[in-house]
């Protein structure tokens, strides 16, 4: 703490950029809108970050940074509600937020937060992952920006043709990431943080991420434990051609026929950012070299501490963007699928929002805790509504989870009722497992390490602190495996002979 200056309200960090001016905020010293890196703007669009200057004197962080540029499904009028950021937004995002523990013994164990929202919107600077209560407990907590959509994952051959022969193609919201764990590394210890203790989580798209950053060489030795909300783990990377082929789709929609970088570089990032697409990891022999579905089959990523789960109610996802029509052609609601699903008395919609929930997130969530690893792996369901939902909800959404993880829960965005004693207990209990995990690299004794042999879930749920449960979802989630299996090796078929053929 020799480095951070306390002042009664506003405390000054000296770190190896220059001095911070943050905001004394209950229990955190408080820094926003800390830059990681150079705004990626004009040349450095869909380049690797490059540092950001030092500084003379003291620079304020006081306030949050702009949000990358960001598009929702095109049937959601407020993305705001669903987890996407207001205004401002701009290029110049690449920014972080830290909420460093104030009465601390040594330094704090760091939680770095890669949020959610399809890799196409969101924000770290979003009033509920607010770090306060992580702070409280003697945690750093710090949020990320990075790029998104087309500007954070794009590839084009034009800007392969003037890219060096070393650097990653269509991944800069991977490189965005890998940037901000590389200024924890060098400048946490500057607000007390413990650069040797630094916890990855994030929450579907940033549980995704994650997944494809414990197989990136580049990546290694950034995050000592590891975090996977609703992430699933089987949802393919893209080839680099097939990424190159879907940005000259993307021009000609912005009517380029056959552009060079300048003339990409020069289309306005609102423009951009309303051509739809699929956004997540490309596999560009840069920073991925295989499928990450392949690498974790094989045994090829970051052996760290892991804890992953799954929502009961993952297929509210299903609601948007026309996904629940998309994802019914995939799946027959046959006899089958409803003896594995009695809950569902047949109803066809609620056999495909199981199944979804179940091979798109709950089946890969337990492969990837199953993988052989010298370190642990810790599995749980989040499956507790909030008492006044009850009556129009049965099974707990994608992303419910993190009001519990951060203490929000009277900072929603889909304005909910207040919260209960009851549903504080439950957030007071879940939130303490992800302390305990920054912390120790356990989440807590009474929850059992997971081995397939013994399927052991924690189930949060209304009994107090969780609920062990084994073999949860068992025959479905079997079932759904048997299917994955196909899945993992055509994707292993795929990067060889992506390899042998280029």
């Amino acid at each position: 703490m020799d480095q951070l200056h306390q002042g009664a309200a506003h405390p000054v960090a000296h770190t190896p950029s220059g001095a911070l001016r943050g905001r004394r905020e209950g229990p955190a010293n408080v820094f926003r809108g800390v830059p990681y890196a150079a705004a990626p703007i004009g040349e450095l669009r869909w380049r690797a970050p490059r540092p950001f200057p030092a500084w003379e004197g003291v620079r304020e962080a006081a306030a949050f940074g702009p949000s990358a540029p960001q598009a929702g499904p095109a049937d959601v009028a407020d993305i705001v509600a669903i987890g996407g950021a207001p205004e401002p937004t701009g290029e110049d995002c690449l920014t972080l937020n830290l909420w460093a523990p104030i009465e601390t013994t040594g330094p704090a164990p760091i939680m770095v937060w890669l949020h959610g929202g399809s890799n196409r919107m969101g924000a770290g600077s979003l009033p509920f992952y607010d770090g306060a209560a992580f702070a409280r407990d003697g945690v750093m907590l710090v949020s990320v920006n990075y790029r998104l959509g087309q500007l954070g994952f794009f590839a084009h051959p034009a800007l392969t043709a003037e890219a060096p022969a070393d650097e990653p193609l269509g991944n800069q919201a991977l490189l965005d990431q890998i940037a901000a764990l590389e200024w924890v590394r060098d400048h946490a210890a500057s607000f007390g943080g413990d650069p040797a203790n630094v916890t990855l989580f994030g929450e579907s798209a940033g549980g995704l991420d994650i997944l494809a950053l414990m197989t990136a060489k580049r990546a290694r030795g950034l995050f000592h434990k590891a975090v996977v909300q609703s992430g699933g783990g089987w949802l393919p990377a893209t080839p680099l051609k097939t990424a190159q082929a879907r940005g000259v789709a993307a021009a000609a929609a912005l009517g380029l026929s056959a552009p060079d970088a300048v003339a990409l570089r020069a289309v306005a990032p609102e423009r951009l950012t309303a051509v739809e697409g699929a956004f997540g990891p490309v596999i560009d022999d840069r920073l991925l070299d295989r499928d990450p579905i392949s690498a974790f089959a094989r045994g090829d990523f970051a052996d760290v501490p892991l804890m992953i789960g799954v929502n009961s109610g993952e297929d509210s996802l299903l609601n948007y963007g026309g996904g629940l029509e998309r994802f019914g052609k995939l799946v027959k609601p046959n006899a089958a699928l409803a003896r594995l699903y009695p809950q569902a008395s047949g109803d066809e919609e609620q056999l495909i929002r199981h199944g979804f929930r179940d091979f798109a997130f709950a089946a890969p969530a337990r492969w990837i805790a199953s993988r052989p690893r010298k370190s642990k792996a810790w599995l749980y369901a989040f499956d507790y509504v909030e008492e006044a939902r009850r009556d129009t909800m049965s099974r707990a959404a994608h992303a419910a989870e993190i009001f519990h993880v951060f203490e929000t829960l009277n900072r929603r965005p889909d304005g909910a009722p207040p919260a209960t004693e009851a549903d504080r207990a439950v957030s007071d209990a879940m939130h303490a497992r992800w302390v305990a995990f920054a912390r120790t690299g356990a989440p807590g004794a009474d929850w059992p390490v997971y081995a397939p042999a013994d399927d052991a879930w924690m189930v949060f749920n209304a009994t107090p602190g969780g609920e062990v449960k084994r073999a949860w979802w068992k025959a479905a989630l079997d079932h759904h495996a048997r299917k994955g299996k196909l899945l993992i090796l055509l994707m292993r078929i795929r990067d060889r002979l992506r390899r042998m053929f280029g």
